[in-house]
C-alpha cells in the first residue's frame, strides 16, 4: 500500500470480472465461503481447556483472553479475510492471467515480495509461509477432528480405538482433498460445509443465549457423561439435522435457483429459532437422564473452576478429575467417562431419576 497507493482505491473500486454492481446474491455466496470458518470457534474451546483457573486476582485477564480466544477469534479471521481479498484484487488488476492465481496464497506473497525484495528471497519466504500456515491448518485439524471423530465414535460403538487412529482419518481425508486439486472447486466445498457449519454452531448459541439464560430450560451446567444425559435431545440435535438440512437443499438449488444464495441465511435463521421452539415444545425433558451423579464432592470450587480433586476408576485404576468422574451403579466406587462410554452391558451406567 505504501509503493502502490492507488491499490486502495483500486480495492474499493473492484466491481468483479463482470464489472457490473454489486449483486445481492453473489455477495450471500461469498458470504457463505467465510461463514464457513465459523467452525473453528468450536476449535479454539480445545486450546482454552489450557488455560489457568479463574481467580479473583487473574478474572479481568482470564475473560480478555478466554473472549479474545474463544468467539473473539472471528476478529482475527476477519482482518486475514479482508487482507487476502486485497491481495487477490490486487494481483487481478496488475498481474497478466491474475485472475488464475489470484486465490493462492504463494502467488499473493511471491506477488507483493518481489516489489520490496529480491526474487529468490521472495520466493522463498513465500513458500515458508505457506508450509508454515498449512502445517498450523494440519496440526489444528488433527488434533480437534481427532478429538471429535474418538468421541463420536466411541459413543456410538462402545469402542475406544484410540485417538491415534482418527489422526490417521484426518490426514487420509486431507490427502484425498490435496490430491482432487480441492482449489478448482474449493468454493462449493467451502459453502456446501457452510450450512453444516452455520446450523452447528447457532443451534448451541442459541441454546445457551436462550434456553439457558433467558427461558432458563436448559441445564445452567454443561455435562457430557454417560448416564446422565439421554442418547439424543431433539433440541439440539433436531434443530441442527433440521436447519443444515433445509440449508444444503437451498444450497443445491432444491427450492429454487432465486432462493439458492441464501442458504447461509436460512441456516442462521433456522437454527436461531427451532431450540427454542423444540426446548418448549418438550418442556426441557431431554436434556438430562438425571441430576445427581452419586457422588457427593463438589463439582467445582469456590471460585466456579472445574475441581481438580483426583478420583480413581475401579474399572481402568487410573486418576481423574472430579469432573469426568460418576458414581457406579454395580460397585460402591467410582468410574471414569471413558469407561461409561465403552460400558457394552450398561452395568457401571447409573438408572435415569424418575
Amino acid at each position: 500500500m505504501i509503493s502502490h497507493p492507488e491499490s486502495i482505491n483500486g480495492f474499493f473500486a473492484y466491481r468483479g470480472e463482470s464489472n457490473t454492481s454489486p449483486n445481492v446474491g453473489s455477495v450471500l455466496l461469498a458470504a457463505g465461503v467465510c461463514l464457513s470458518l465459523i467452525a473453528q470457534i468450536a476449535e479454539q474451546i480445545d486450546y482454552l481447556r489450557f488455560m489457568p483457573p479463574r481467580t479473583p486476582e487473574n478474572s479481568r485477564r482470564w475473560w480478555t483472553w478466554m473472549v479474545l480466544a474463544g468467539p473473539g477469534w472471528v476478529l482475527f479471521g476477519a482482518i486475514k479475510q479482508v487482507i487476502g481479498l486485497f491481495l487477490a484484487v490486487y494481483i487481478i488488476a496488475n498481474v497478466t492471467d491474475g485472475a488464475a492465481i489470484a486465490n493462492q496464497p504463494v502467488h499473493q506473497f511471491l506477488e507483493i515480495y518481489s516489489d520490496i525484495m529480491p526474487s529468490w528471497l521472495a520466493l522463498t519466504l513465500a513458500v515458508v509461509l505457506v508450509v508454515i500456515s498449512q502445517v498450523k491448518i494440519n496440526v489444528t485439524n488433527a488434533y480437534s477432528g481427532s478429538l471429535a471423530w474418538t468421541n463420536s465414535y466411541t459413543r456410538i460403538t462402545r469402542h475406544y480405538p484410540g485417538r491415534l487412529v482418527f489422526l490417521g482419518v484426518n490426514l487420509a481425508i486431507a490427502l484425498v482433498l490435496m490430491e482432487a486439486n480441492m482449489f478448482d472447486f474449493l468454493n462449493t466445498i467451502l459453502g456446501f460445509y457452510a450450512n453444516c457449519g452455520i446450523a452447528w454452531v447457532v443451534v448451541v448459541a442459541s441454546d445457551i443465549a436462550i434456553n439457558k439464560y433467558l427461558l432458563k430450560i436448559s441445564p445452567k451446567e454443561p455435562e457430557f457423561r454417560r448416564g446422565m444425559l439421554y442418547p439424543i435431545n431433539p433440541v439440539g440435535f433436531g434443530s441442527m439435522l433440521i436447519a443444515a438440512g433445509v440449508s444444503i437443499l437451498v444450497f443445491f438449488g432444491g427450492l429454487g435457483e432465486g432462493l439458492k444464495p441464501y442458504s447461509p441465511l436460512v441456516a442462521i435463521v433456522l437454527a436461531l429459532v427451532l431450540p427454542p421452539v423444540l426446548a418448549v415444545a418438550t418442556k426441557g425433558r431431554w436434556y438430562l437422564r438425571r441430576t445427581h451423579d452419586g457422588i457427593d464432592l463438589p463439582m467445582y470450587d469456590e471460585h466456579g473452576n472445574p475441581s481438580g480433586e483426583e478420583l480413581t476408576c475401579h474399572v481402568c485404576d487410573q486418576a481423574y478429575e472430579r469432573p469426568d468422574m460418576a458414581a457406579c451403579e454395580t460397585h460402591d466406587a467410582h468410574v471414569c467417562s471413558l469407561d461409561l462410554s465403552t460400558d457394552r452391558t450398561g452395568e457401571h451406567v447409573l438408572p435415569a431419576h424418575p
